[in-house]
């Protein structure tokens, strides 16, 4: 979907673990991505990295979470070093700071409980927050965040972290959801394709140090901050996953 929506504006190329049916015009290396020789040639040249690349269940063992969640995140920001990349674009993930959800209002937001709250009228978690990873999934995206601040603060990385909420094909809050609660928690986390592609771009274009962003929709009933990242990037997301209820 990304690969897409930006090759209008910025010229792509790709390494994935297998040729893309939806991207057949890309030029795409495909390499391991854990392993280092093979995956670092695709770094020669590229201004802006965004890694999408991990294994995304958050039931995810961990034995793949290893390899592909953090040795190959690991191998994304050397060989961005390594090949001169001023900027990374990490998908990070909400389920970094998921364990938040067992609090009050966010447990109760995500079963669809909105008794005695109004929105917008709660704390929402931001980017100052500490980190609380709700599965090996989720403490695999910690590892990515914090090596980006790490590549950032000694060798000058420009690296923005994406916490990002739902996603799915069906570019909608109704698509089907693993987690019991299924479409009621998603009318809040939900991000939409065009709410995605907005935030990559100004990521890519936008001045940048390290920073870490949410990727969510303007959803009513949203509760992780966009203030920052509309004031870091100009985000300003356009969808609400209301509209779908």
């Amino acid at each position: 979907m990304l690969v897409n929506a930006l090759a209008d504006t910025f010229e792509i190329s790709a390494l994935d673990a297998r040729k893309s049916e939806h991207a057949p015009d890309v030029p795409t290396l495909i390499a391991d991505g854990s392993d280092y020789d093979s995956m670092s040639k695709a770094f020669a040249g590229i201004d802006a990295v965004v890694h999408l690349a991990a294994n995304a269940p958050v039931e995810t063992p961990w034995p793949d979470v290893l390899k592909n969640n953090i040795s190959a995140t690991h191998n994304v920001y050397e060989a961005a070093r390594q090949n001169g990349v001023k900027r990374v674009i990490f998908a990070s993930s909400n389920h970094a700071v998921g364990n938040f959800e067992m609090d009050e209002p966010y447990s109760k937001i995500r079963v669809g409980d909105y008794e005695g709250l109004t929105p917008g009228g709660f704390k929402m978690i931001d980017h100052t927050v500490p980190v609380r990873p709700d599965s090996d999934y989720g403490v695999s995206k910690v590892f990515g965040e914090a090596t980006g601040r790490y590549y950032h603060e000694h060798f000058g990385l420009e690296v923005a972290c994406l916490r990002i909420g739902t996603v799915n094909p069906q570019n909608s809050p109704k698509g089907p959801q693993a987690r019991p609660e299924g479409s009621v928690r998603t009318l809040a986390t939900w991000l939409s394709h065009r709410d995605l592609t907005q935030l990559v771009t100004q990521c890519i274009t936008q001045p940048l140090g390290f920073e870490i962003f949410y990727g969510v929709s303007d959803n009513t009933w949203r509760f992780w901050d966009t203030d920052h990242a509309k004031k870091t990037v100009g985000y300003a997301p356009l969808d609400n996953g209301e509209d779908y209820r």
